[in-house]
């Protein structure tokens, strides 16, 4: 027979990695999408505006695999600035990079929630005693 181990505590950054990480392979995807958008634009798509999409694109999903270095959320936010410069190429871009600036900005909030919440010790995990009864 073998012993059942005690359970591990809960890791609220293992899941807000995941959701950052899902939030970049967002963000490529509609990278992506905008390349008809900017193809339909006055200039067309020129292989300054398509080389950018499809290269931040791919840096994005790179960057997906690295969201557990420490301070990598300032990264996420950073390179958003790139896309909002992006958008001397193509209004469009500019326009993800603003809409994008706002979610990693609410990513930060969300984080310094939760962090300020583990130090309390309010996280669900932290409670002692039985689980609350569910309907």
């Amino acid at each position: 027979m073998s012993a059942v181990p005690p359970p591990q505590p809960g890791d609220p950054w293992r899941s807000f990695r995941g959701i950052m990480a899902a939030a970049l392979i967002l963000e490529a995807i509609v990278v992506l999408l905008a390349l008809p958008v900017v193809s339909a634009g006055e200039d067309g798509l020129t292989a300054v505006s398509g080389t950018f999409l499809i290269g931040m694109a791919v840096v994005l999903v790179l960057m997906s695999g690295v969201q557990g270095r420490p301070g990598i959320i300032w990264v996420n936010l950073g390179i958003q600035a790139v896309f909002v410069v992006g958008a001397l190429i193509h209004g469009a871009i500019g326009f993800i990079g603003v809409v994008f600036a706002g979610v990693w900005a609410l990513m930060i909030y969300l984080r310094s929630e939760v962090k300020r919440r583990q130090d309390r010790g309010q996280l669900p995990f932290q409670q002692s005693g039985p689980p609350p009864e569910r309907d």
